[in-house]
């Protein structure tokens, strides 16, 4: 009587503080809210906090971040069925708050990719219910944190391989309906099939689509050698890396000089000079001076040439200059080509400009040279 009193008042409590107009059925023990077919863009946010059992299928709800925000407060959902709905992506921590979460089906949406820490702490999960969906690859590392995980059911979506670990545990697994190709890549889904005490559930419809499409075998009895996959897979290594030699020497020079693996004499990491474009501007400062000092010596020297090349100045004979003219006049007259019919007797007459032109007395001027001449012809 106390406990129905009790989740009484709860229930009153609630009602007044967050009005419901959701559909939701109310016992001394669960809280069961159940809103499908009526074409919902998003999860209603007037819902019972202490909402136990929440049914949202066949609706619009694509699971954004204002649907997961509002899922965080229903910290004690138990049952979440989010099946039939416009869900494409589960993104990382869509979740994350509901740690007392059991059953939770998102079957039949559009659902293609699935994060790695999609669930997130969900550590009492213990069904999950993926099917009918989009899903093309998916590794079991996306399922590592639910560590109470019972139930997996991915029938029919678009999974060719399942790369799972060995340390992965389940009770019943569901995969009927995908395209498996029973090759190499299924190996490892094959032996852990057989080697846990898994049931998978419907095993005979579950068969390898690829390579023979005639005959149906079951994907965990289908022969797939492992000897064989290891052959290829050496072939595979041997034919990457006689493909690409240059490739890989190139890598292995570079990550050779990579700072973190130049070391020192001391033992410590030296770094390497790494080129940039500092040198360019270096460059440029450089030509720049180089160039402002040129123009201005340029400009100081100009005025300096120009008077030592250009201009000339008149200055007087001095007294050895005569003796210096005669050297020069007789230097000049021998380059002269000789003449056989000069006479040899005439007279040479050398000039001598020795006070040429003196004044006289009565105020004329006397020519020494004339009186010299006339003298001489006398």
């Amino acid at each position: 009587l106390n406990m129905k009193l009790s989740w009484l008042v709860i229930w009153a409590g609630t009602l007044f503080l967050n009005p419901v107009t959701a559909d939701c059925n109310i016992t001394s023990q669960t809280v069961t809210c159940e809103e499908s077919g009526k074409n919902l863009p998003n999860i209603p946010p007037n819902l019972f906090q202490n909402v136990t059992k929440l049914s949202l299928k066949n609706n619009n709800i694509t699971l954004k971040d204002s649907d997961k925000d509002i899922l965080r407060s229903f910290i004690n959902l138990t049952e979440l069925y989010l099946n039939e709905n416009m869900i494409t992506v589960l993104y990382s921590n869509s979740f994350c708050n509901l740690t007392k979460l059991i059953v939770l089906d998102i079957s039949n949406n559009h659902i293609s990719t699935v994060h790695k820490a999609a669930f997130a702490g969900l550590n009492q999960l213990s069904v999950l219910n993926l099917s009918y969906n989009m899903i093309i690859q998916l590794d079991s590392d996306v399922f590592t944190s639910l560590k109470s995980l019972t139930v997996l059911n991915l029938q029919y979506n678009f999974l060719k391989s399942f790369h799972i670990k060995s340390s992965f545990k389940l009770i019943k697994i569901i995969l009927a309906g995908n395209p498996w190709t029973c090759s190499c890549d299924l190996l490892d889904l094959q032996i852990w099939l057989t080697a846990s005490n898994v049931t998978m559930e419907n095993e005979n419809s579950t068969t390898c689509t690829f390579p023979n499409t005639e005959e149906k075998f079951s994907i965990k009895t289908a022969t797939i050698q492992p000897a064989d996959c290891k052959i290829v897979k050496a072939s595979l290594e041997n034919t990457v890396t006689s493909t690409s030699p240059i490739k890989l020497k190139s890598s292995a020079l570079l990550t050779a000089l990579t700072p973190n693996n130049v070391t020192g004499n001391n033992g410590t990491h030296a770094e390497l000079p790494l080129l940039g474009k500092s040198w360019t501007f270096l460059a440029g400062v450089l030509g720049f001076v180089l160039s402002t000092t040129f123009l201005i010596f340029t400009a100081v020297k100009c005025p300096t040439w120009y008077h030592y090349l250009i201009s000339y100045s008149h200055r007087r004979l001095e007294e050895n200059d005569p003796e210096m003219f005669e050297q020069e006049f007789s230097a000049d007259m021998s380059s002269f080509p000789t003449v056989t019919d000069t006479n040899n007797e005439d007279p040479i007459v050398i000039f001598e400009k020795i006070h040429a032109f003196v004044p006289g007395e009565d105020g004329f001027i006397e020519d020494k040279y004339i009186d010299s001449y006339v003298t001489e012809e006398s």
